[in-house]
Formats: structure tokens, C-alpha cells, sequence
């Protein structure tokens, strides 16, 4: 079990030295719990389908070339969003066929190198088309182009991870008066425009929702197709979004239900005329990664207990600044990295920032934590620990990969290493002192 990893995986933590008084934060991942999401997607959907498939990791949730490249060798490509995200991928050796390009703000160079390299584009709106227009005009290219639309079908629990708003950033809306018949001619216009894309959402987003917005844009592809008397589009890029429960270790939903929701509410999607594209991120991801840090100080204010830890508003960002949505698990480990035991008392669980709310947990029933013990933070593979917030100059921790044997062997492999304060001095401007004062 994932739980018993974990364990595992925190004990020996602490006897390598990764977790220490000068090194008291450390994230992991467990490269087993990785390779077992990867296998459970791909299965998930060559159960309703004999289509080809592919599976697009979304890059932001995790932009780690070494997960990245774990990933790529379990048989998924890359979904980038930047220029940033497409180095990272490369890096990776994600090959130019197993990437797809979305972003809302494409810039023209970006543009020409997608389409030099071969990387399916999505566009995202009707001018992005017209600038394609010039670019396919001028230079052939082997990319297969896209657009997004936006199905407007509504919102999920999390307003800002929802994309199928009737006034979402992304996309073209195909409710607005005009635009249904704008996209359709688009396509009637364009041979080299051969996919939909959609996505509707992540965290919070319930899965009849995401089927919905899949529904509608394959019916929007069958009356393109109809339109232009011959199929026009062969592929259908249905975003990912698939939610995650951070209340324990369940990894629900599953991708297999969600493959049969859609095979239930579209069952024409799986018929094999069209190719298929997912691009799920936080799913793959969040459930096998663990942030551990030290307990520097415990208190009491106000009659409630405080353990002061070295996790906080720098790892945990959206945690700290809107717990009501992105609530996390706390699990609490003595100085040698064992369970902590003991009856649960309410305590805050903060962080190390300056702000009054760095808060990981708020009125937490926790064996009573104590100076040295751990605080593991499960639950945070993806969107966490890769995405640092240098509140305080604070730096980023060690990322270290895991593999345990069923003897409780447990093998680390660096994924990044930790920050120093050299690199803080040298990204802040150090190279640069005199620059203001001449």
C-alpha cells in the first residue's frame, strides 16, 4: 500500500540524512505509486476504445524534466503551456509527436518553433487562427492544428480552476451569438485544421460536468464533419481535469470510471473515428508525493497549541491562501521518522513565513507534536513542492524520488537538488549590487 511506502520512505528519510536540523524540509515522490497512475490511465481507456490514444501529462502540474522523462518511459507525452514548459519536455526527450501546445497567449515565436518542430498546436482563439493563417502559409509543417472552444457549460466548486465558464479565458465560446457558426466555417476554410480541444477544469470540477463539455464538443465535431461532407477533424484533444481526494489515501475517482462515463454519455467518441488527446496533470501526480519537515518550536497562544514547522506558505501556497478549497492532511512522525503515538489534541500546524496566516493546518486533532518530530504533508506531488513561492527568500527544498522494496528497503534518487543560498543571493540581482547606486 501507498501508506506503507510512505512510512517507510519517512523512516529512511531521516537515516540518510535527507531530513536533518540544517535540512528541515525535503519533498518525495513515490516512483512506484507514479508508474502505477500511468498504467491505470492508459488501461482506463484502451478498455472502451481500440482508437489510438494519447496521453498528454500536463507539464505545469509537475515541471520536472526527471518526472517528465519517468513518465514519457511509461508511454505518456507532454502537454506544455510555455516556452519554458516545451525546454522542459525536450529535455525530457519527450519526442515532438507526443506534444501538444496550449496556452492562451502564444506569442509569434512560440508559434514557429511548435511548428518547425512538428508539435500539435492548439489555438485558442479566432485571432491565434489568423496568425497561424501567415505562419502555415509561409513554411510547410507536420504539426497537427487545432482549436479550443469553450462549451460554456459551467462552473465547478473552485471558480479559478474552472475553464467552461460562460466567461472563461480560454477558448472560443460557442454560446456567444455567432460564434458556433464562426468556428464551424473556420474549419470549412482551413484543410490544415484538423482538431477540437477542450478542457473544462480541474480540482473541483465533478466528472458529469467534464463528460458534458466532451459530449458537446464531439457533437460539434460531427456537424463539421457533416458540413464539410468528408471528416475534416480526426481528432479530439478532451483536456484533462480528472479531481483528486485529499481527504485520505483513496486515489478516487478513478480513471476507469471516468472512461465509462463518457463511454456512456458519448458513446459515438469510442466508435474509432476519431483519435483521441488527454491531458491530465494533478491526478497523475498529487497522490504520490510527500512534503516532511521539522518541527522547530511548539507553543501555546490563546489556549491552543502551535507546532511551528518549515513547511508552510512557500510549498503549500494555495494551502495557506484558501484552506477551505485545498485543505491537506497532516500526519505526524517522531524524530526518527516512526508515527507519532499519543491521544489527538487540536493544534494549528504553521509555517515558517513572516504572515500571521501561514497556516498548513488550523485546529488539527494530532498526536501533541514536539520539537524535532516531523510533520508529513501527503497528498502534494503535484502543484505543491515543483511550484515554489519565495516568500521570505525561503529556499526551495531537495526533491528526492523513492522505491521500496517489500522488506522496507528504501532507495532515493535526486530528483532536484535543494536550493543554496548562493542561488538565492544570484536570482535576487547579487551579480548587480552597484546597479541603483552608480
Amino acid at each position: 500500500m501507498a501508506s506503507h511506502r510512505r512510512d517507510h520512505a519517512v523512516r529512511a528519510a531521516v537515516a540518510h540524512g535527507l531530513l536533518t536540523p540544517d535540512r528541515p524540509v525535503v519533498a518525495l515522490l513515490d516512483t512506484a505509486g507514479i508508474r502505477a497512475s500511468a498504467t491505470a490511465l492508459t488501461r482506463a481507456f484502451a478498455a472502451v476504445t481500440d482508437a489510438p490514444v494519447l496521453h498528454a501529462f500536463a507539464v505545469k502540474a509537475a515541471p520536472l524534466v526527471p518526472v517528465l522523462r519517468l513518465l514519457h518511459t511509461a508511454g505518456l507525452g507532454a502537454e506544455v503551456a510555455s516556452p519554458g514548459e516545451l525546454a522542459l519536455a525536450r529535455a525530457a526527450g519527450v519526442p515532438p509527436a507526443r506534444t501538444v501546445l496550449d496556452s492562451p497567449a502564444k506569442t509569434p515565436a512560440e508559434l514557429r518553433e511548435a511548428l518547425a518542430l512538428g508539435i500539435a498546436v492548439n489555438a485558442d482563439n479566432l485571432q491565434e487562427l489568423a496568425r497561424l493563417d501567415a505562419l502555415v502559409a509561409s513554411a510547410p509543417t507536420t504539426s497537427p492544428l487545432g482549436l479550443r472552444v469553450n462549451p460554456q457549460v459551467g462552473a465547478g466548486s473552485i471558480g479559478a480552476l474552472s475553464t467552461a465558464t460562460a466567461t472563461s479565458k480560454f477558448g472560443v465560446a460557442l454560446r456567444d451569438e455567432g460564434a458556433r457558426e464562426a468556428v464551424v466555417q473556420a474549419f470549412l476554410d482551413r484543410p490544415w485544421l484538423t482538431r477540437l480541444h477542450t478542457h473544462t477544469g480541474s480540482q473541483g470540477v465533478p466528472l458529469a460536468l467534464m463528460a458534458e463539455a466532451v459530449r458537446e464538443v464531439h457533437a460539434l465535431a460531427e456537424e463539421i464533419n457533416a458540413r464539410a461532407g468528408r471528416q475534416r477533424i480526426d481528432t479530439l484533444d478532451i483536456g484533462g481535469g480528472l479531481p483528486v481526494d485529499f481527504t485520505s489515501d483513496e486515489e478516487t475517482p478513478a480513471y476507469a470510471a471516468y472512461a465509462r462515463l463518457l463511454a456512456d454519455t458519448t458513446p459515438a467518441l469510442f466508435d474509432g473515428r476519431y483519435r483521441l488527446v488527454t491531458e491530465f496533470g494533478r491526478s497523475l501526480l498529487a497522490k504520490h508525493g510527500t512534503i516532511l519537515a521539522r518541527v522547530e518550536y511548539t507553543k501555546t497562544s490563546g489556549g491552543r497549541p502551535i507546532a511551528v514547522t518549515h513547511a508552510g506558505v512557500q510549498l503549500a501556497t494555495r494551502t495557506v491562501y484558501a484552506p477551505e478549497s485545498w485543505p491537506l492532511r497532516v500526519l505526524a512522525y517522531d524524530a526518527g521518522g516512526r508515527p507519532r503515538d499519543g491521544e489527538p489534541v487540536v493544534q494549528d500546524v504553521a509555517g515558517p513565513a513572516c504572515f500571521a496566516g501561514d497556516l498548513l493546518a488550523t485546529g488539527r486533532a494530532l498526536p501533541l507534536l514536539r520539537p524535532g518530530d516531523i510533520v508529513a504533508v501527503p497528498d502534494t506531488g503535484a502543484y505543491y513542492f515543483a511550484h515554489h513561492y519565495a516568500y521570505n527568500s525561503l529556499p526551495r527544498p531537495g526533491i528526492h524520488g523513492f522505491t521500496a522494496d517489500d522488506d522496507g528497503t528504501v532507495t532515493f534518487a535526486t530528483v532536484r537538488e535543494p536550493q543554496t543560498l548562493t542561488e538565492i543571493v544570484a536570482e535576487s540581482g547579487g551579480a548587480h549590487a552597484d546597479a541603483l547606486v552608480r
